[in-house]
């Protein structure tokens, strides 16, 4: 499987996709073999299982890991089923000294070893503390993520996650915290989910609001099991576009100060999320602090050390990036095979999708904001279930996004779709995407077009 990570995609050849990974019961079934039990995934924070005891449960299809805090600076993971006779072990979060199974009573220390199994004379000498033992599970921390891996000769978590360490580790997600998260079951497939955020070329076509402040085209690259990407040339004449470094975006008739204010209270009123209350108000006071006329580079630097300044002053120190590293980050990480990142100096706004059973149209998605905040503030926040594919449940911007999400679910299966024909250069993270699947699955590989 090491080989099998190791991806490096540049390739500018437009292709197709079939379209059994979206549609097939019995792709959404194989997957359960040749997929999930394989790749490092997210199963939670490690701000959710801060004390010794504290446990999550991480669900994906029929398989349950219980990852619990072991020790003071310990994570362990273990397979979320008594050895006895099946039970769970636990359904849901908590935090606990022993995992006690509430059918038979027998129960296992943190360190996943049995320590009491009810008349276990009756069984000989059959029962082992080896065999006894709750099955381990691959498991380690990066960004301030729990991962885990049911593969026991998975490579370390570090190397599959190359290069998004080297890029991504600078902006310390892991000082970060919640802010919100919500979740719901998408009526589509869990790829269809993440390919509607794992690339920026639909922005102009769904979200049509955005271009107020200017159109961009965007780059991507893909490496490993990563793919990014970030603005790159504008369409027509557009200031700022060169990167998405949380500087500003617009048109060159505008005045930056109050495209600057326009732009950020649309974000935090139609998203709230890819930006923090820091940049809004620093946004606002421009118009009150740098007179009519001042050119669009000395607004945005003032934007910018102002905002860092508000942001010191209350607790929050930003990470040390410097603005070519920031360039190349790009804005927006999709980490195969279920992770989508999109962040700031100290915000990040992830999507997380999973298959709802072996129903190809349905999915688990999930959606969150981490932030940093000043030490002690850091907001009490659980998973809310949100059902409804509305702007009540979700504001505007994810409301148009899910709209496209079951209609282009629908459209796969239409005997007038030859498949997907994603860009080669703007959506080349889509074709990344399904290069890997095709190596877990053995099908399903992009073919050239044309």
């Amino acid at each position: 499987m090491n080989e099998m990570t190791k991806v490096t995609d540049q390739r500018k050849e437009p292709v197709v996709i079939p379209t059994e990974p979206y549609i097939s019961e019995a792709y959404a079934r194989a997957e359960a073999d040749k997929l999930w039990p394989k790749v490092w995934q997210i199963a939670c924070r490690e701000e959710e299982i801060p004390n010794v005891g504290d446990y999550v449960p991480y669900d994906i299809l029929d398989e349950s890991i219980i990852v619990v805090r072991s020790a003071p600076d310990e994570i362990s993971a273990y397979y979320n089923v008594c050895q006895h006779r099946g039970r769970r072990l636990v359904d849901g979060p908590g935090n606990a000294t022993r995992l006690r199974c509430s059918f038979h009573g027998w129960v296992w220390g943190l360190d996943g070893k049995n320590t009491f199994a009810l008349d276990k004379e009756d069984w000989g000498n059959c029962l082992t503390p080896e065999n006894l033992k709750l099955k381990e599970v691959k498991v380690d921390s990066w960004g301030g993520f729990v991962w885990i891996n049911m593969d026991p000769d998975c490579p370390p978590l570090k190397d599959y996650l190359e290069p998004a360490i080297k890029m991504l580790g600078p902006f310390e997600f892991e000082k970060m915290r919640y802010r919100w998260r919500q979740w719901l079951y998408m009526p589509c497939n869990w790829k269809t989910a993440m390919e509607a955020f794992n690339e920026s070329y639909h922005v102009d076509g769904t979200h049509p609001q955005f271009a107020k402040w200017g159109l961009t085209r965007w780059w991507c690259k893909a490496e490993n099991n990563c793919s990014w990407h970030g603005r790159g040339a504008p369409r027509g004449v557009v200031l700022g576009a060169r990167a998405s470094t949380g500087e500003l975006i617009m048109l060159p008739d505008q005045d930056p100060r109050l495209a600057a204010a326009d732009y950020q209270n649309e974000i935090v009123r139609t998203l709230d999320a890819a930006t923090t209350a820091t940049f809004v108000n620093a946004a606002n006071r421009l118009v009150d602090e740098l007179p009519e006329g001042t050119p669009f580079d000395e607004v945005n630097a003032h934007y910018m050390a102002s905002a860092q300044r508000e942001d010191a002053a209350r607790g929050v120190t930003w990470p040390d990036v410097d603005l070519n590293h920031m360039i190349a980050a790009g804005h927006d990480w999709h980490i195969f095979p279920n992770t989508v990142v999109l962040f700031g100096h100290t915000f990040v706004l992830g999507y997380r999708a999973r298959p709802n059973g072996h129903n190809p149209d349905s999915c688990i998605f999930e959606v969150y904001v981490l932030e940093r905040f000043p030490e002690g503030q850091e907001p009490k926040t659980e998973w809310v279930f949100k059902p409804d594919l509305n702007e009540e449940s979700w504001r505007k911007i994810l409301a148009q996004d899910f709209i496209n999400m079951p209609q282009v679910q629908k459209g796969m299966k239409s005997r007038g779709f030859m498949g997907p024909r994603p860009g080669p250069l703007q959506e080349l993270s889509i074709i990344h995407f399904h290069r890997l699947l095709a190596k877990y699955m053995g099908t399903g590989e992009p073919q050239p077009l044309g």
